[in-house]
């Protein structure tokens, strides 16, 4: 069998391979006349999806946020995948296995709205970031800008960057409930100064699960000369957007998130022009400076999680992105219009739609975070996380498409419940 033939085989290994999961075309086919929005509130329709998953009895999953389970199509894909690479061995590692992950690159570039060859999959939100922060070529005295609010990973290596190279990082804190774009967009500009070499942003804050407005911000920035680095972990495969679009020089994400790609799968975007001037993490010296390729030798690794990655992308576009937006906006609304009105409730995520979709953050005003996430937990059943700290106190909640009214309506009344604890 030649390799392009292998290759064409390969692609095969899919969800057409496995019985019992027509159902979900059969689904989509039956509200194909219906807009986004009116899908949204389609329970029937949630509830087929939701048949889909194989979900643990004992609590109810609000925290999805960490990373999703995936659906048991795109489980039993991974499965399939990792039977056929140990049935190939090493014959497929040493033939094909770079073939199929620039494959997998053309399909994330297609969802993504940028070019595959500006693209690499990596392990996570946290490598793929870490991977431009220790990249750049700092000098002492040079600034990077970020936010309070980012992610501890990337905060943790900014300051190793500090430790080693002498340059300084410049926070800001991002309100809970911003006025207006052009307040964050001016909250950035204000710390920016001629050494500035790059801000990073979330695109969705992983705590409080507010968007913030990242072409406005990169305008700003690069308008100073400064380079921008958006952290996708929770937008990517949450709702609709271009990298194009947006005009940033980096974007990570993490495709175990909301994608629902298998635990373990990233994904790092480097506009072309910018390649050629990151250092590599690994000492890789095949490739020419500007092949992004050179960024992403990690030795032997689980490439079946590669092929399971098309799993996931085809998974969602059978579903589509307008609808799976739709529905967590609309479940996140839902929760939130009822408990935002009372005076012992602390809602730390913008009530405006478009600075928000599915995840919100909730906190009770006589309550500690962990004591509130405790409590769902030994008392109503609920899983939660607990977030305590830069400007926000309360617990993130993180449905997800599987997630049923009735599960929040359980969560609503455990809120309206605890006024008195």
């Amino acid at each position: 069998m030649d390799k392009r033939e292998f290759i064409k085989q390969v692609g095969l290994w899919s969800v057409g391979a496995f019985s019992g999961f027509e159902r979900l075309d059969s689904l989509v086919k039956s509200i194909e006349h219906k807009s986004a929005v009116e899908v949204a509130e389609d329970e029937e329709f949630w509830l087929g999806i939701r048949s889909g998953y194989r979900l643990k009895p004992d609590y109810i999953n609000l925290e999805n946020g960490y990373y999703c389970i995936v659906p048991q199509e795109i489980l039993e894909n991974l499965i399939h995948h990792t039977r056929e690479i140990n049935y190939q061995g090493s014959y497929y590692m040493r033939s094909v296995q770079w073939d199929n992950k620039r494959a997998m690159c053309t399909k994330l570039a297609l969802i993504a709205g940028c070019k595959a060859d500006e693209i690499i999959i990596t392990r996570n939100t946290t490598e793929s970031l870490d991977t431009v922060i220790q990249g750049i070529g700092w000098s002492a005295g040079d600034e990077a800008v970020m936010a309070e609010q980012d992610y501890g990973a990337m905060l943790d290596m900014f300051k190793l960057q500090a430790q080693r190279h002498g340059m300084i990082n410049r926070l800001v804190s991002i309100p809970n409930h911003p006025l207006s774009d052009d307040q964050i967009v001016h909250l950035y500009a204000s710390v920016i100064t001629e050494k500035t070499r790059l801000l990073m942003v979330c695109h969705m804050i992983n705590i409080t699960g507010q968007i913030l407005p990242i072409r406005k911000i990169c305008d700003m920035a690069h308008s100073k000369g400064v380079e921008v680095m958006v952290d996708g972990a929770h937008a990517f495969g949450h709702f609709n957007f271009s990298i194009e679009d947006l005009a940033c020089d980096y974007y990570g994400t993490s495709l175990h998130k909301w994608l629902s790609a298998p635990l373990g799968c990233g994904m790092l975007y480097v506009r072309q022009d910018k390649i050629a001037g990151l250092w590599q993490m690994y000492g890789e010296q095949g490739k020419k400076p500007n092949d992004i390729r050179r960024l992403n030798h990690t030795g032997t690794h689980p490439v079946q999680h590669d092929l399971a990655i098309g799993n996931a992308i085809e998974y969602l576009n059978r579903i589509g992105l307008a609808r799976k937006e739709a529905r967590l906006r609309h479940l996140q609304n839902y929760w939130t219009n009822k408990v935002r009105h009372l005076p012992h409730i602390v809602i730390n995520t913008p009530a405006d739609p478009h600075r928000s979709c599915g995840i919100a953050n909730v906190g009770i005003k006589h309550l500690k975070p962990a004591e509130l996430a405790d409590s769902l937990l030994q008392r109503y059943r609920i899983w939660t996380v607990a977030i305590d700290g830069a400007n926000v106190h309360g617990c993130r909640i993180s449905p997800n498409i599987y997630t049923t009214k009735e599960e929040l309506d359980i969560f609503v009344a455990a809120l309206q419940d605890m006024k008195n604890m």
